[in-house]
């Protein structure tokens, strides 16, 4: 006889998906924003690609942390209910 082994949860919905991939990119916009002034050069370009470059990594660690946010938010709800 087979075992069958517990269902697992997806974590990740298309919906959560939609939402971090709009935070993100609104962040990426807003981090764009600020410091492209601050990029030390004259030439549109290398501005743009500075801007860019740093609003990316920039990011990447809000993407890592609404990440964070939800794995966290989901352990404190799941420890409430008492599982």
């Amino acid at each position: 006889m087979a075992q069958q082994e517990p269902q697992e949860q997806k974590f990740t919905t298309p919906g959560s998906l939609a939402v971090d991939a709009v935070l993100s990119l609104g962040c990426f916009a807003f981090l764009y924003n600020v410091v492209s002034p601050h990029v030390p050069s004259n030439d549109k370009g290398m501005i743009v690609l500075w801007s860019a470059l740093t609003s990316a990594c920039m990011t990447g660690t809000f993407w890592l942390c609404i990440q964070m946010f939800r794995v966290v938010l989901r352990a404190q709800r799941e420890a409430k209910r008492g599982r």
